[in-house]
């Protein structure tokens, strides 16, 4: 394997000094890529798709991640690695990148894709392979380098996948430094170095290390915060939607910014779809055991560690849940009246599930609204129905980017080979996040667009024609 260049061990103070040897291999390693063709570039990605796809390193990356983090399941990291790994390579071999991309003889327009240049990814414990395989991808589809700063607790994990990104360039021929990481111990302040020194900072994962991209003086792409809330309406395939939900909740011990956090029942089938629940493999809590869920999933207000992605039965013994809790795929837990004043409808990060009861749709949407005021505005809502006017209306009215009907949430909202959304692990949450952008991080994120501008006839309509509807009705 091609191990990652060899780094002096971070020091206060030595920050700016690492960072700049970095940015200078990725640049002298950009130099020999610049004059790659598409081809030559798409041998590059497959590449660095193989990495991790390879279903023993698949495996040992999802081990991995699992024993240095402690969030997650094994088992859903492999098709994490994989799923996500095959679906994004899909997207990319569709995509044109070099040289000419598009050309509009009617308007004159010719352009051209270029680099951005060195580009800093900021990966997240929860996705410490997955995450950097997928925008190192993305950034080598523009022709770019990309340096990858880990969580600290992933670091390990993120180290070793991306020696072997390396090594599969190394295997084709293509310079390594293409793909580096920041060496460990990682600290904020290497980060942030890191992060001024870039041409682009692509950022997933917390909400500090977003807002410090976007304060960086570095052009940058952050994501927002999940807390999916999903309608259960009153035409809904009941036993479809809970299957749908719960094999979404569970994957990856609800890892995901797109894990269902809420689901809203409509009151006239609320007991039918509880059952159905029930049926795919939630546990009821109690009044008593809420009341322990809460006490044991915040700890002076913030998220416990030893309960979030864990497994359903180790949540279920520190939290004190009756013995059947233990063999659950995950927690039902009834509130009502969202808002600031109750953490249920805050992301969880665990196998908990809140569900409220809602008098009608409208009262369904206005209580996801609500949801979205104490987190998650922008990310996505879901819907189970048969009514496409309730879907619609969601889209319509709410502040959220994705709206996904009669699906997985956390299957479908960064791509799917169901739906139309780029495969990704990055959600673009536009300005109700603080985003910059509103979709799915792509390659189109990774490459500047140059435009060749050409003479066409004159496209000029006249004055009555742009102002006489105005006119007529407003007077001169």
């Amino acid at each position: 394997m091609s191990q990652s260049a060899p780094q002096a061990a971070p020091q206060p103070g030595n920050e700016i000094e690492i960072v700049a040897a970095l940015v200078e291999r990725a640049c002298a390693a950009m130099a020999a890529f610049a004059d790659a063709d598409q081809a030559r570039v798409d041998e590059a990605v497959t590449a660095l798709a193989w990495s991790i796809y390879e279903p023993g390193r698949a495996r040992e990356l999802a081990e991995r991640a699992v024993a240095d983090t402690g969030l997650g399941a094994v088992d859903s990291k492999i098709i994490k690695n994989q799923r996500k790994t095959f679906g994004c390579l899909r997207d990319l071999m569709r995509a044109k990148t070099v040289g000419v991309i598009e050309e509009d003889t009617a308007k004159g327009l010719v352009k051209y894709a270029k680099p951005v240049g060195v580009v800093a990814a900021i990966a997240p414990s929860t996705n410490p392979a997955a995450t950097p395989v997928n925008k190192a991808m993305m950034a080598l589809k523009g022709r770019n380098a990309v340096i990858v700063a880990p969580s600290p607790a992933g670091a390990g994990t993120t180290t070793a996948t991306v020696d072997y990104m390396r090594a599969e360039l190394e295997k084709i021929g293509l310079p390594a430094d293409l793909v580096q990481v920041l060496p460990q111990p990682v600290n904020k302040a290497l980060t942030q170095s890191l992060m001024e020194a870039a041409d682009l900072v692509v950022v997933t994962g917390s909400q500090n290390n977003v807002r410090r991209a976007y304060s960086s003086g570095t052009p940058a792409i952050g994501v927002g915060a999940g807390d999916v809330s999903v309608i259960i309406d009153s035409t809904a395939d009941l036993k479809d939607a809970a299957e749908k939900i719960t094999m979404s909740k569970i994957f990856d011990n609800s890892t995901s910014c797109s894990s269902e956090n809420q689901v809203i029942i409509l009151q006239d089938v609320y007991d039918d779809a509880i059952r159905a629940l029930q049926d795919a493999g939630g546990y009821l809590a109690t009044a008593d055991e809420k009341e322990k869920i809460k006490n044991t999933l915040w700890v002076d207000g913030h998220l416990n560690r030893k309960v979030i992605a864990k497994d359903p039965d180790v949540f279920a013994a520190e939290a004190g849940l009756a013995p059947e809790a233990a063999s659950a795929k995950f927690f039902i837990v009834e509130d009502e009246n969202p808002g600031p004043d109750t953490p249920f409808c805050d992301e969880k990060l665990s196998l908990v599930l809140t569900v409220y009861k809602a008098g009608d749709f409208d009262d369904a949407m206005a209580q996801v609204d609500t949801i979205m005021d104490v987190c998650g505005r922008g990310h996505s809502v879901g819907i189970h129905t048969q009514d496409m006017d309730h879907a619609r209306k969601l889209a319509e009215d709410l502040a959220t980017v994705r709206v996904l009907v009669n699906q997985a949430h956390t299957f479908g909202n960064g791509g799917s080979f169901t739906n139309g959304l780029p495969f990704t692990l990055s959600m673009g949450c536009g300005t109700w996040a603080g985003n910059s952008i509103s979709e799915n991080l792509n390659y189109r994120h990774f490459i500047n667009i140059t435009h060749l501008v050409t003479e066409i006839p004159e496209d000029k309509p006249s004055e009555e024609d742009l102002f006489g509807d105005y006119w007529a009705k407003y007077s001169k």
